[in-house]
C-alpha cells in the first residue's frame, strides 16, 4: 500500500439533480432514484490539506467545472442544463464528502489523462 499525496472528494447527487433527470427527454424508460444515483459517484483527487476547510474551499473554486462534468455525464446538450449554475446552486444540488487520505493498493505506475474541457 501506498500513500497518495491527495485528498479525495466524493460528490453525491441530491434531490434537484434526480428531478433534473427526470424531467429529461428519454428518461422515462431508465428507473432513476436518488439511492441509485448516490452508490456510485464521482471522486474527485483534492490537493493535500491540513483542515477540511480547506478542502471545501477548493471544491468552491471547481464547483462550476464539476456541476457541468455531472451534468454532461447524463446529457451534452446544454440547453437542456440549468440555467443557474452557481456556487450556491452546486451546494443545493450535491453533497460532497472530504477524506483527506488516500491509499493506493495497486503496484503499478497511475496514469493520468485529461478530461474533457466543460
Amino acid at each position: 500500500m501506498y500513500f497518495v499525496d491527495r485528498a479525495v472528494a466524493v460528490i453525491k447527487p441530491k434531490q434537484p439533480f434526480l428531478d433534473w433527470l427526470n424531467q429529461l427527454p428519454d428518461t422515462d424508460m431508465i428507473d432513476l432514484s436518488l439511492d441509485s444515483l448516490r452508490s456510485d459517484c464521482t471522486a474527485i483527487l483534492l490537493p493535500e490539506f491540513i483542515e477540511p476547510e480547506e478542502g471545501v474551499a477548493h471544491i468552491d473554486e471547481i464547483s462550476e467545472q464539476l456541476f457541468k462534468m455531472e451534468l454532461a455525464s447524463w446529457d451534452e446538450d446544454e440547453a437542456l442544463w440549468p440555467k443557474d449554475l452557481s456556487l450556491k446552486a452546486f451546494w443545493e444540488w450535491f453533497d460532497v464528502e472530504i477524506h483527506s487520505t488516500v491509499m493506493d493498493s495497486v503496484d503499478d505506475d497511475i496514469t493520468n489523462s485529461p478530461a474533457s474541457e466543460l
